[in-house]
């Protein structure tokens, strides 16, 4: 028996007309990293940047890998030091080995200052402080060093005094070689032993620097003015464009019976759009050769002292790119490590609307998350680590810049083309959509970048 006395709601919805969204999609983001870079077209596919001549720079790390229970040096890794740049590779392999394994705990002192440089140290693994006695007697932080980096291979070349104190902050492990290994080696190698003296006289000029301009100022009188002219690099870096690709397929009986209300080709356009503009802003930050996160001057890495990053951090990543600071960026969580730690120490960071939405801000400098920042752990593996990078922006301002091409056939949007492949037998349509573009540093002190980074760290404010 039917007690009812009027349509139910399940048969009321058979003639009801439903109320649709567009496909949502969870992978789109805000892409603050697009939004912000300022865009220059390139009419020839190609981005070149002149600038003016600089000595020879690497990326001041020495790499190392663990095989058979043990660290080792990567070889040829040692050429970033100036006296075994041009060394041949078996001398490279041979002084690899004279690298011995050491262990360290937190607050250790590896080196004492004054005492000798008789060992070259690299840190595989962990963080130590550079120490020194200030001008009238106080103790002054001078560099916070991470794994790759190394100390003091000045004094140890020139058999020096140390000129600070290294004490370890956490426990690592590092390699060391003694200066004897570098001798026993210069004694059969002229080459070594030329560069070693070289280095030694002060012959070595300061990687990254540029070639000097001679210049006359303060003078009075009629003075013999110096001649001079400024060099450029004799082959500058040339940027191509690179791209974010797929080729979408649609059925024809899709898009010809099911494109009301909403037009199904389109749809599917519009999601595949997002997918490679979240591509692009992920090999904009991260692409080996042109990420830019791989292309930060060895100047412009700064080492966090406790891990958390703390406003001191930010202070120095500004000390860094000072000329005009655009914006930091970061992943989601080390924005959240940042916002405890101004908490505990009662300086909240100020709230600032860019782009639509409220920021945190750091000395009046957005901090913009995005979730392609690297990111390694955070799970039962470990505490999350993390970077944070400080940029310039602008083509004027000597900051990065996104290039993407002037245009390009079928285009859909700038730097993006939807081009139609035509129809298979089966009845499907292919369309072929590209995203062109790349990204170039201007000038080396543009970025600057926060590495070790630990979001882990909570507190207790009860």
């Amino acid at each position: 028996m039917n007690d009812r006395l009027s349509l139910g709601p399940d048969s009321a919805r058979q003639l009801a007309t439903t109320t649709k969204t567009t496909p949502q999609m969870r992978g789109i983001t805000p892409r603050y990293v697009l939004r912000a870079l300022p865009w220059v077209d390139v009419d020839s596919g190609v981005y070149r940047v002149n600038r003016r001549r600089t000595f020879i720079l690497g990326d001041d790390r020495i790499s190392t890998y663990h095989e058979d229970g043990a660290h080792h040096v990567i070889a040829e890794d040692l050429r970033e030091l100036p006296f075994l740049r041009e060394a041949d590779e078996a001398l490279l392999t041979e002084f690899a080995g004279a690298f011995t394994q050491v262990e360290f705990q937190p607050g250790q002192v590896l080196a004492d200052e004054g005492g000798a440089a008789d060992r070259l140290w690299v840190l595989a693994v962990g963080r130590a402080e550079k120490r020194a006695t200030g001008r009238y007697g106080e103790d002054a932080l001078l560099d916070v060093l991470g794994d790759g980096q190394f100390f003091c291979a000045d004094s140890w070349a020139r058999c020096q005094p140390l000129p600070f104190a290294v004490k370890a902050l956490t426990s690592g492990i590092a390699l060391t070689a003694p200066r004897s290994a570098l001798d026993a080696l210069a004694e059969r190698d002229p080459g070594l032993r030329a560069a070693l003296d070289a280095y030694a006289a002060g012959g070595t000029p300061t990687p990254g620097s540029e070639v000097p301009v001679d210049l006359s100022g303060g003078h009075t009188g009629e003075v013999d003015l110096p001649g001079t002219y400024v060099e450029y690099e004799d082959a500058p870096r040339e940027y191509h464009m690179s791209l974010a690709q797929t080729v979408l397929r649609v059925h024809t009986r899709v898009s010809d019976l099911y494109n009301e209300p909403m037009d199904q080709t389109r749809v599917q356009a519009g999601l595949t759009v997002q997918a490679l503009r979240e591509r692009q802003e992920s090999l904009i930050l991260n692409h080996p050769e042109f990420g830019l996160f791989n292309n930060v001057a060895p100047g412009q890495r700064v080492q966090t002292r406790t891990g958390a990053p703390t406003p001191d951090d930010l202070d120095e990543l500004l000390s860094r790119v000072w000329k005009q600071p655009g914006y930091f960026l970061a992943h989601p969580k080390a924005i959240a490590a940042f916002g405890r730690e101004c908490t505990r120490r009662g300086v909240p960071p100020v709230i600032d609307t860019r782009f639509g939405s409220p920021l945190l801000t750091w000395r009046g400098v957005p901090l913009l998350p995005s979730d392609k920042v690297r990111f390694t752990g955070g799970g039962p593996a470990g505490a999350g680590v993390t970077e944070i990078m400080l940029m310039r922006v602008g083509e004027a301002e000597q900051g990065v810049i996104g290039l993407r091409p002037s245009g390009v056939p079928d285009e859909v949007e700038p730097g993006l083309s939807m081009r139609n492949m035509g129809t298979d037998r089966k009845a499907i349509t292919s369309y072929l959509l590209t995203a062109y573009f790349n990204a170039a540093v201007l000038v080396e002190d543009a970025v600057a970048v926060l590495q070790n980074v630990e979001v882990s760290k909570f507190h207790d404010y009860a």
